[in-house]
């Protein structure tokens, strides 16, 4: 608990409501193949009142980020739709679904043990905070490019 509680004080990468991502580096920062090279060692907490679950791990891979940037991306110029962050790990999902007045209903599927336990937090937020997000993932991109095969 003592590394969680250090993490608060330290800016997330991606904050969206309750939710809030740390990356701290590649999982295998020597490989540089598209698979391998590209899973990130995070730790995601959701928050609400007095409740928090915490995930860490390499549960995250630059291909899901870059998704959830496009699908945002999307979703913030059509304004209808969805946006997931859907983790090929059961540890994090979080899905966002604009209706027709530009309300966001986020989902936030979070747990450090998917075989005993289930965590789902639901927040409403605005369309504003797309652009936010936006940016923030596209800093995550920035700060860890993907990597891929080299022929």
């Amino acid at each position: 608990m003592k590394q969680q509680s250090s993490l608060i004080a330290i800016t997330p990468h991606v904050q969206l409501e309750g939710l809030l991502l740390w990356v701290h580096g590649y999982q295998f920062p020597e490989i540089e193949d598209d698979w391998d090279g590209n899973w990130l060692n995070v730790s995601a907490c959701c928050r609400v009142e007095d409740t928090e679950v915490w995930v860490k791990g390499p549960i995250l891979h630059l291909s899901e980020i870059k998704r959830w940037l496009e699908e945002c991306e999307q979703l913030s110029r059509t304004l209808s739709g969805k946006a997931a962050l859907a983790c090929m790990e059961p540890h994090l999902k979080v899905t966002l679904q604009i209706d027709k007045l530009g309300a966001i209903a986020m989902t936030v599927e979070i747990t450090p043990d998917h075989l005993a336990q289930r965590h789902q937090f639901c927040f409403t937020i605005d369309q504003s905070y797309l652009e936010k997000l936006i940016r923030e993932c596209r800093q995550v991109l920035l700060e860890y490019p993907m990597r891929e095969n080299k022929k």
